[in-house]
Formats: C-alpha cells, sequence, structure tokens
C-alpha cells in the first residue's frame, strides 16, 4: 500500500480544517469582552472540539483496521522516528486539546450543549480555581498543537519539494500516486 484511503484523506483535512477554525474561534474570543456574539463563539468553539475528539476516535479506529502506507525507504532511521513521534504528538493533542477544553468547561459550570440539541455530562465538579488552571492548560496544548502543525506541514513540504517523493501526494486528496 503506497496511498492513504480516501476516508482516512477525507478524515485528515476535514480535522486539519476543523481545527484551523476551532483555533481561529479561540482566538477571537479569548480576550473578547461577553456578548452574545462571544457566547455563539464559544458555542462553535465546543462544537467544533466535540467534533474533532468524536472524528480522532474514528480516525485511529480506521488506522487499526485499514493502516497506513510504509515510509519511504529513503527516510534516515531517525527521521522515520521523528515522523512517528510526531504523528503521536498530534494524536494526543488532538484528543487532548478538546478533552481539557471540557473539563474546563466542566469546572466552570458550563454545560457543553452539543449543536442545541445534546447535553454532554460533565466530566468534573464545580470548581473555579480549576477551571482557570484547565483553561491555561487548554491554551498551552492548543498552541503546542499549531506548533506541531507547522513542523507537520513543513516535513510534508520539504519531503514534497526536497526529498520529491510520494509522502505528500499519498495525502492530497485528488494526486495520483503510483502503486
Amino acid at each position: 500500500m503506497n496511498r492513504y484511503h480516501p476516508l482516512s484523506k477525507l478524515l485528515h483535512w476535514l480535522m486539519a480544517a476543523l481545527i484551523l477554525v476551532a483555533f481561529g474561534i479561540g482566538l477571537a474570543m479569548a480576550d473578547a469582552p461577553l456578548s452574545p456574539k462571544v457566547l455563539a463563539q464559544f458555542s462553535y468553539h465546543k462544537w467544533i472540539g466535540i467534533t474533532v475528539l468524536a472524528l480522532v476516535a474514528l480516525r485511529l479506529l480506521w488506522r487499526l483496521l485499514k493502516g497506513v502506507p510504509a515510509m519511504p525507504d529513503s527516510m534516515k532511521p531517525w527521521e522515520k522516528l521523528a515522523a512517528h513521534l510526531g504523528h503521536l504528538g498530534l494524536y494526543l493533542l488532538m484528543i487532548g486539546v478538546p478533552l481539557v477544553g471540557w473539563l474546563m468547561s466542566s469546572a466552570k459550570g458550563v454545560p457543553v450543549v452539543y449543536f442545541k440539541l445534546v447535553r454532554l455530562p460533565d466530566l468534573i465538579g464545580p470548581d473555579k480555581a480549576l477551571g482557570e488552571q484547565l483553561a491555561e492548560v487548554h491554551e498551552t496544548l492548543a498552541w503546542l498543537m499549531v506548533a506541531l502543525i507547522v513542523v507537520h506541514v513543513l516535513a510534508a513540504l520539504k519531503h514534497h519539494f526536497v526529498n520529491r517523493d510520494t509522502v505528500l501526494r499519498r495525502m492530497l486528496p485528488f494526486a495520483k500516486v503510483e502503486e
């Protein structure tokens, strides 16, 4: 197998878009005074976070069932290790960032209501001080995820433009990759 399954590609790009939108919304609402617009942004941010959490579970299950293409033989062992660790870090952050956000909402006593339809259970009881600490952790993890995404994108571009291998093309939605 030299390319990703179409569902793997769809999940990858959908999650990338959702994460970028959630981060943008998070930046927009971070220090804004409370208003109806900001309250709506909080809802959108939470909806996206819960969606990412569900999609990463689906993505991990799909990855276990279908596997992933092997890394090119031209990659050095340390590069393969770095790629594995980078992917592991991204998966941990795609789980950790929304989970810490949900914990923060629970601690702050603000329920997570998914698409105004389903109230998700509080993960912990109200604790204002803990809620503030979790807000800091959530923000720090989000910035760490952005940094890791930047490294991920730069590595993909290096593979494409410097190494001239198929690493990037096999994840692009419509790119042709030889078997």
